[in-house]
Protein backbone atom coordinates (compact mmCIF):
# COMPACT_ATOMS: atom_id res chain seq x y z
CA UNK A 1 0.00 0.00 0.00
CA UNK A 2 2.59 2.39 1.09
CA UNK A 3 4.40 1.49 -2.64
CA UNK A 4 0.65 2.58 -4.00
CA UNK A 5 0.97 5.75 -2.60
CA UNK A 6 3.96 6.85 -3.54
CA UNK A 7 3.63 5.97 -6.75
CA UNK A 8 0.23 8.25 -7.02
CA UNK A 9 2.66 11.21 -5.02
CA UNK A 10 5.86 11.02 -7.89
CA UNK A 11 3.49 10.87 -11.01
CA UNK A 12 1.30 13.94 -9.71
CA UNK A 13 2.50 16.92 -11.68
CA UNK A 14 1.13 20.20 -10.23
CA UNK A 15 -0.69 22.40 -12.03
CA UNK A 16 0.47 25.85 -13.45
CA UNK A 17 -0.79 28.63 -12.01
CA UNK A 18 -3.54 29.35 -14.97
CA UNK A 19 -5.67 26.42 -13.79
CA UNK A 20 -4.67 26.17 -10.22
CA UNK A 21 -8.12 25.68 -8.31
CA UNK A 22 -9.12 27.76 -5.99
CA UNK A 23 -11.88 26.51 -3.70
CA UNK A 24 -14.27 29.15 -2.26
CA UNK A 25 -17.10 27.10 -0.90
CA UNK A 26 -19.53 30.48 -1.07
CA UNK A 27 -23.20 29.77 -0.18
CA UNK A 28 -25.42 32.51 -2.08
CA UNK A 29 -29.33 32.28 -1.00
CA UNK A 30 -32.26 32.77 -4.20
CA UNK A 31 -35.45 32.37 -3.29
CA UNK A 32 -35.77 29.31 -5.44
CA UNK A 33 -32.99 27.46 -3.05
CA UNK A 34 -29.37 28.24 -3.05
CA UNK A 35 -25.98 27.51 -4.81
CA UNK A 36 -22.57 27.02 -3.27
CA UNK A 37 -19.11 27.54 -5.56
CA UNK A 38 -16.83 24.83 -5.06
CA UNK A 39 -14.47 25.67 -6.63
CA UNK A 40 -13.38 28.20 -9.33
CA UNK A 41 -9.78 28.36 -11.94
CA UNK A 42 -9.46 30.00 -15.12
CA UNK A 43 -12.17 29.04 -17.55
CA UNK A 44 -13.67 27.11 -15.07
CA UNK A 45 -16.28 27.14 -12.61
CA UNK A 46 -18.34 24.62 -10.21
CA UNK A 47 -21.23 25.05 -8.31
CA UNK A 48 -23.52 23.05 -6.23
CA UNK A 49 -27.49 23.73 -6.57
CA UNK A 50 -30.14 22.97 -4.31
CA UNK A 51 -33.79 24.03 -5.98
CA UNK A 52 -36.83 23.78 -3.52
CA UNK A 53 -39.44 21.50 -4.45
CA UNK A 54 -42.15 23.24 -6.92
CA UNK A 55 -39.46 26.28 -7.70
CA UNK A 56 -37.44 26.78 -10.69
CA UNK A 57 -35.02 29.23 -12.18
CA UNK A 58 -35.60 32.24 -14.78
CA UNK A 59 -35.51 31.11 -18.62
CA UNK A 60 -32.17 32.19 -18.71
CA UNK A 61 -29.05 32.49 -21.33
CA UNK A 62 -25.62 33.30 -21.16
CA UNK A 63 -23.30 34.78 -23.40
CA UNK A 64 -19.72 33.46 -22.62
CA UNK A 65 -20.47 30.07 -20.64
CA UNK A 66 -21.82 26.80 -21.05
CA UNK A 67 -23.44 24.81 -18.29
CA UNK A 68 -23.27 21.17 -17.67
CA UNK A 69 -25.44 19.73 -14.91
CA UNK A 70 -25.35 16.52 -13.42
CA UNK A 71 -28.13 15.40 -10.85
CA UNK A 72 -27.13 14.30 -7.54
CA UNK A 73 -30.67 14.13 -5.89
CA UNK A 74 -34.07 14.50 -7.11
CA UNK A 75 -36.04 15.07 -10.41
CA UNK A 76 -34.97 18.03 -12.70
CA UNK A 77 -37.04 19.26 -15.41
CA UNK A 78 -34.73 20.89 -17.31
CA UNK A 79 -35.87 23.00 -20.47
CA UNK A 80 -32.30 23.75 -23.06
CA UNK A 81 -33.51 25.79 -26.45
CA UNK A 82 -36.63 23.90 -27.73
CA UNK A 83 -36.41 20.55 -26.10
CA UNK A 84 -37.75 19.49 -22.63
CA UNK A 85 -36.31 16.62 -20.73
CA UNK A 86 -36.78 15.35 -16.98
CA UNK A 87 -33.20 14.07 -14.89
CA UNK A 88 -33.07 12.14 -11.92
CA UNK A 89 -29.88 11.18 -10.05
CA UNK A 90 -26.98 10.01 -12.12
CA UNK A 91 -28.21 11.70 -15.33
CA UNK A 92 -26.51 14.84 -16.54
CA UNK A 93 -27.29 17.23 -19.39
CA UNK A 94 -24.75 19.85 -21.32
CA UNK A 95 -26.63 23.82 -21.70
CA UNK A 96 -24.36 25.37 -24.67
CA UNK A 97 -23.94 29.06 -24.23
CA UNK A 98 -25.99 31.28 -26.48
CA UNK A 99 -29.05 28.76 -25.64
CA UNK A 100 -32.20 29.79 -23.79
CA UNK A 101 -32.41 27.26 -20.64
CA UNK A 102 -34.26 26.96 -17.66
CA UNK A 103 -33.59 24.86 -14.28
CA UNK A 104 -36.38 23.49 -12.52
CA UNK A 105 -37.52 20.96 -9.37
CA UNK A 106 -41.08 19.14 -9.96
CA UNK A 107 -40.30 16.63 -7.14
CA UNK A 108 -41.57 16.68 -3.05
CA UNK A 109 -37.64 16.80 -2.41
CA UNK A 110 -34.87 19.46 -2.69
CA UNK A 111 -33.15 18.86 -6.20
CA UNK A 112 -28.86 18.70 -5.65
CA UNK A 113 -27.19 19.28 -8.93
CA UNK A 114 -23.79 20.23 -9.72
CA UNK A 115 -23.12 22.44 -12.80
CA UNK A 116 -19.91 23.08 -14.35
CA UNK A 117 -19.19 26.47 -16.29
CA UNK A 118 -16.62 26.37 -18.68
CA UNK A 119 -15.68 29.72 -20.68
CA UNK A 120 -13.93 33.16 -20.56
CA UNK A 121 -16.15 34.40 -18.28
CA UNK A 122 -18.29 33.56 -15.82
CA UNK A 123 -19.55 36.30 -13.85
CA UNK A 124 -23.22 35.95 -12.15
CA UNK A 125 -23.80 39.55 -14.63
CA UNK A 126 -23.76 36.97 -17.45
CA UNK A 127 -27.37 36.27 -17.40
CA UNK A 128 -30.19 37.18 -19.87
CA UNK A 129 -33.46 36.62 -18.58
CA UNK A 130 -36.13 36.15 -20.41
CA UNK A 131 -38.73 34.85 -18.02
CA UNK A 132 -38.76 35.41 -13.89
CA UNK A 133 -41.01 33.70 -11.34
CA UNK A 134 -39.03 36.15 -8.95
CA UNK A 135 -39.12 39.19 -11.08
CA UNK A 136 -35.43 39.64 -11.23
CA UNK A 137 -35.27 40.65 -14.70
CA UNK A 138 -32.76 43.64 -14.13
CA UNK A 139 -31.49 42.22 -10.89
CA UNK A 140 -27.82 40.09 -11.27
CA UNK A 141 -28.56 37.33 -8.70
CA UNK A 142 -28.98 34.09 -10.35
Amino acid sequence: MAQFQEAIQTNTLPLPPAVTPRGVAATELRPWGSFTVLEEGRGYKIKRIEVKPGHRLSLQMHHHRSEHWIVVCGTAKVVCGEEEIFLSNNQSTYVPQCTAHRLENPGVIPLVLIEVQNGEYLGEDDIIRYQDDYARVEDKNQ
